[in-house]
C-alpha cells in the first residue's frame, strides 16, 4: 500500500507543479500582451497631441498701449484676422441705445465685452457668413452705415458692437475667449 500511496503523492504532486506551471504561462502571456498594448497606445496617443508651432499659436498677446479711442487695428489669432477696437464714449451710447428687439442676433455691449473694460471690443475679423474678413478695422476703411464692418463680399453691414445688422450673415462676428493681463495688454486664447 505505501507503493500506492506514493505514486498517488507522486501524481498530485505532478498535477499541483502543471497547474503552477500553466498559472505562470498564462500570466507571462497576458503580461507581455499588456506591454505590447501599452507599447502601440503610447506613440499613436502622443501623435495625436498638438505639435510645438500649434501650441504657440493657441494664444496671442496684444499690447492696448498704441490703440487711440475710436480706432482699431487687425492682429492674427490662430491663423485668423482678430480685430482689437477701443470704442469711444459715443461708440458705446450708440451700441446700447439699440433695442434688443432689432437685432438679428441679440447681445448687449456688456456681453460682448469684459466688466471694467466695456470700451474694449475684442471680435474674430472673420465674417459669419461665408468667413471673409470685413473691412473698418484700418484708417480709411469703409465701415457701413452702423459705423462698425462691412464685410464687402456679400454686404454684410455691423455695428460698433460688432453686431450684425443688415446683410446675410447671420450671427454677429464672433468674440474669442480673452482675459487682460495688465491695463494695456491682453492674452487671446
Amino acid at each position: 500500500m505505501a507503493t500506492t500511496t506514493g505514486s498517488a503523492d507522486t501524481d498530485t504532486l505532478a498535477t499541483e507543479e502543471g497547474v503552477r506551471r500553466r498559472d505562470f504561462i498564462n500570466i507571462a502571456a497576458v503580461a507581455a500582451a499588456g506591454i505590447g498594448a501599452v507599447g502601440t497606445l503610447v506613440p499613436l496617443i502622443s501623435q495625436m497631441a498638438p505639435s510645438k508651432d500649434v501650441l504657440a499659436e493657441s494664444t496671442t498677446e496684444v499690447d492696448l498701449s498704441a490703440i487711440e479711442p475710436g480706432q482699431a487695428i487687425k492682429a492674427v489669432f490662430r491663423k485668423q484676422p482678430l480685430f482689437v477696437r477701443n470704442l469711444t464714449q459715443t461708440e458705446i451710447a450708440e451700441a446700447n441705445a439699440v433695442p434688443l428687439s432689432q437685432l438679428r442676433d441679440p447681445q448687449t455691449l456688456e456681453e460682448r465685452t469684459i466688466e471694467g473694460h466695456e470700451n474694449w471690443l475684442i471680435t474674430m475679423g472673420v465674417c459669419t457668413h461665408l468667413g471673409c474678413v470685413p473691412l473698418g478695422a484700418a484708417e480709411g476703411e469703409m465701415r457701413g452705415e452702423y459705423g462698425g464692418y462691412f464685410c464687402p463680399c456679400h454686404g454684410s453691414v455691423y455695428d460698433t458692437a460688432a453686431r450684425i445688422r443688415k446683410g446675410p450673415a447671420p450671427k454677429n462676428l464672433e468674440v474669442p475667449t480673452y482675459e487682460f493681463t495688465s491695463d494695456t495688454t491682453i492674452l487671446v486664447g
